[in-house]
């Protein structure tokens, strides 16, 4: 891919991973509504621009086999949708843990959830909310297309995909890796 490709992504056809290398795919609940002002935030559904870009991220990952093994979601209602329609979209659907803690909590919970996991699992996708997602991948994703990297750092709008490649053991050392960033997108980019 050009560096100006706002989709960046490595071949489909690398080896597999090494053992000691995890995935970790990050989506962004997509656009909720605002129709009910008196709902309380968690739980605020997705609004029809947002159900269309779910469907679409999660078509996407499937098309690039971006396919976790296990997902970590908010129990927010928007988080759970965007979940639905994307997962929709995939030949299996993994284990889904609804993590309440995902909810708003700050990147350092995020951390924790993952920290978590059993060493097993190679690939995790979360689902859940800026800042905190926004601040995880920056966090994490110091390698990779220098474009990618500043427009990642610039913003993570609603409904954004981010893959990070971690050369980790163990996901109790999350806190200490620098990753990868080896696909980010938005659906801008993909309709």
């Amino acid at each position: 891919m050009t560096g100006s490709d706002p989709v960046t992504t490595l071949p489909a056809d690398l080896p597999e991973p090494s053992p000691a290398l995890r995935s970790l795919y990050l989506l962004r609940h997509a656009k909720s509504s605002w129709e009910s002002p008196a709902l309380p935030d968690h739980d605020r559904p997705l609004d029809p621009r947002g159900e269309r870009a779910a469907l679409v991220m999660g078509r996407f990952m499937a098309q690039r086999r971006f396919l976790p093994e296990i997902v970590l979601c908010s129990t927010a209602a928007r988080a759970r949708q965007t979940l639905a329609l994307a997962a929709g979209q995939w030949p299996v659907m993994p284990p889904v843990e609804f993590v309440p803690r995902l909810y708003l909590n700050g990147e350092r919970e995020l951390m924790r959830a993952m920290m978590a996991l059993d060493d097993g699992v190679r690939s995790v996708l979360l689902v859940a909310h800026n800042p905190d997602l926004h601040d995880l991948v920056t966090t994490l994703a110091r390698r990779g297309d220098a474009e990618q990297l500043a427009r990642l750092k610039a913003k993570f709008p609603t409904a954004s995909f981010a893959a990070i490649k971690l050369p980790l053991a163990h996901w109790a050392g999350i806190g200490h890796a620098t990753g990868t960033l080896v696909c980010h997108a938005t659906p801008k980019d993909l309709v």
